[in-house]
């Protein structure tokens, strides 16, 4: 009996000892799925919490949590000191948030939406965009403005303008455009900290779409560099850019154009003030063919710079085609949602751009 149960914990220690030494797979954690809206309200949380210069200003953003409930939260954890509501305004407190700027602290402006910020232009351009060049260096101007930016939904001509190509326009400022959960966190965080004026452009029609977030994308230190566009897609046939929403559009049609054989390679921008070229760059270099897509007008578009900084550049002897622009139609936006879908990119004009470009 007791020789059998010597053999019997002999035999279990050799069992526990080559449990220990197998080296077994340990997969990484699950992404968490995160609204836009949520990961914009953590970068703000974050930033407040991080630095106490931080407040945020804007029309219904303390006791109402945002007209689109970005800053839920907020003003209950901060109270009225760094979360304010202000009067219905935009000079006035984009003026009060400029200054504010200029006296040390950084301010987050938001605007309900950025067809109100052509009531602040002069503010964001001859205010916080020119101040820091016109006193030599030594008056920054620290301020986040953001909002929601382009086309939503059957809001008509005077509430449906893409003001990417407005702001890009002017030096002095740099101009976001961030496309999922990821950028809206990274991005903004790189904003608030930013010792330069930056325009961040969201998109309403995503505020409530989920993406997955890493493990590293929620942590408080996680940033995005201003100024570098994100390879979202690899491919050899053809380059997609884009920015803000129609990242996604360009990602949907390529899964189209896969299963007829045709590669695309999309590009997120991120950033359209500086922009990124370098990248788009290297990709045509490898693919000769470019199509660019956004929802603003045509004319002087971010599009239109991409054309003309790529005919200066080395890729220029790369392309086998003329560059292709996909855009929204060059009319102030209809009401009528059958003539709105028709006024914005869709999936099958990216899908007929790329067959056009690559001649099939």
């Amino acid at each position: 009996m007791a020789v059998s149960l010597r053999c019997f914990l002999s035999s279990g220690k050799k069992a526990v000892s080559a449990l220990r030494g197998r080296g077994f797979h340990r997969s990484a954690p699950a992404a968490v799925q995160v609204t836009v809206r949520d990961a914009l309200n953590q970068a703000m949380d974050e930033e407040l919490e991080r630095d106490e210069r931080v407040f945020l200003l804007g029309e219904e953003v303390a006791q109402y949590d945002g007209a689109y409930k970005v800053s839920r939260g907020l003003w209950k954890k901060y109270g009225d000191k760094r979360i304010i509501d202000t009067p219905i305004s935009e000079m006035g407190f984009a003026g009060i948030a400029v200054g504010a700027a200029m006296a040390g602290l950084r301010p987050i402006c938001e605007f309900m939406t950025f067809n109100f910020s052509m009531q602040a232009i002069d503010q964001v351009i001859n205010s916080a965009a020119k101040t820091y060049y016109m006193s030599a260096g030594l008056q920054p101007v620290p301020i986040v403005f953001r909002g929601p930016n382009g086309a939503s939904a059957g809001v008509a001509a005077q509430h449906s303008q893409c003001f990417a190509a407005w702001y890009a326009h002017c030096p002095g400022l740099k101009v976001v455009s961030p496309w999922n959960s990821e950028d809206a966190k990274g991005l903004l965080k790189a904003a608030i900290r930013d010792n330069n004026p930056v325009v961040f452009l969201e998109n309403e029609l995503m505020y409530g779409v989920p993406f997955e977030m890493s493990e590293e994308c929620q942590s408080k230190d996680f940033t995005i560099p201003i100024g570098k566009a994100k390879v979202e897609r690899q491919g050899n046939h053809v380059t997609l850019v884009s920015h803000s929403r129609f990242v996604g559009h360009c990602l949907d049609a390529a899964v189209v154009l896969a299963k007829e054989g045709i590669e695309c390679e999309v590009i997120n921008m991120r950033t359209i003030r500086p922009m990124d070229v370098e990248a788009i760059e290297a990709s045509v270099m490898k693919t000769n063919h470019l199509v660019t897509v956004e929802g603003g007008w045509p004319q002087f578009g971010v599009g239109a710079e991409i054309c003309a900084r790529i005919m200066e550049g080395p890729a220029f002897n790369y392309l086998d085609a003329p560059v292709t622009r996909v855009t929204g139609v060059d009319i102030p936006m209809p009401y009528a949602k059958i003539l709105e879908d028709n006024s914005l990119p869709q999936i099958k004009d990216i899908i007929f751009s790329v067959k056009k470009t690559l001649n099939i």
